[in-house]
């Protein structure tokens, strides 16, 4: 039985969806729970954060120190989605999604680093996504920046191995959460496409609303920021762990077909 009490955890985004369903998590297995949120919440200790703003998340940790003297494990998981075509999406929404949930994820693993190599180790958790490994059409800037997330995650496991902090990363398929209403849908998408935006972001919805819990992804971000030593990357839903499988010895080509028959 996961036991976490005496360990301080840190969880962006924790004012809904998979954030609050693995702060809620952390905080019945023992775990004293800060959230990052640009919001309050009133269910964990939250301290008021743009994860956009490096010197802001700085701030918070050295507030988190003084506070509680310690922050033993980090769980990125504040983000953002956009869809449209790429050709025609505003660049400003472009850049917003790179920075909430890359620049973001990279900011608060920046900051937790030295107080967790001070202390001995720590753990981080980060919340990528299955399009990091399978790019969706017209949800291209998502998947590209849950593939950059993804591969920073991927190299600062080995950079901080030596200091006993593990980094780790958990992929959801499809999660029944606020993230499908808040999605911001480019309305200015080029004729040239038709309608095939409109019938893919449909998919889409449909496959979130009808898709899994999140408290399914916080019981893998409870375990793998309790373990010793936790693997590379977790695909989070039993279907999905299928699908990333048969994209891994499928020729790219097939792959290709098999995505723009479902999306394209």
């Amino acid at each position: 039985m996961t036991d976490l009490r005496g360990k301080v955890a840190v969880v962006t985004g924790a004012s809904s969806g998979i954030g609050a369903a693995a702060a809620k998590l952390l905080k019945e297995k023992g775990a004293t729970v800060i959230a990052l949120n640009r919001r309050e919440t009133p269910d964990f200790e939250c301290i008021r954060t743009d994860v956009t703003d490096a010197a802001a998340v700085n701030a918070a940790f050295d507030e988190i120190i003084r506070r509680h003297g310690r922050a033993d494990i980090l769980v990125c998981n504040a983000g953002m989605g956009i869809s449209g075509a790429a050709e025609s999406t505003p660049e400003e929404n472009v850049r917003a999604i790179f920075e909430l949930n890359f620049f973001g994820a990279l900011n608060c693993m920046r900051a937790a680093a030295p107080h967790m190599r001070e202390a001995g180790g720590g753990r981080m958790v980060v919340v990528s996504s299955v399009a990091a490994e399978i790019a969706i059409p017209f949800q291209s800037f998502y998947s590209a920046t849950k593939a950059a997330v993804s591969s920073l995650a991927d190299a600062m496991r080995i950079e901080l191995a030596p200091f006993g902090i593990t980094v780790t990363q958990v992929l959801p398929g499809d999660v029944r959460t606020g993230f499908t209403a808040a999605r911001t849908k480019n309305a200015e998408d080029d004729p040239a496409y038709g309608d095939r935006v409109a019938k893919s972001v449909a998919v889409m919805e449909r496959d979130e609303k009808g898709g899994m819990s999140p408290e399914v992804i916080a019981a893998d971000i409870v375990r793998l920021a309790a373990v010793k030593n936790p693997p590379p990357r977790v695909i989070g839903g039993g279907k999905y762990k299928l699908l990333v499988a048969l994209t891994r010895v499928l020729p790219r080509r097939a792959v290709s077909y098999i995505v723009s028959k479902m999306y394209g």
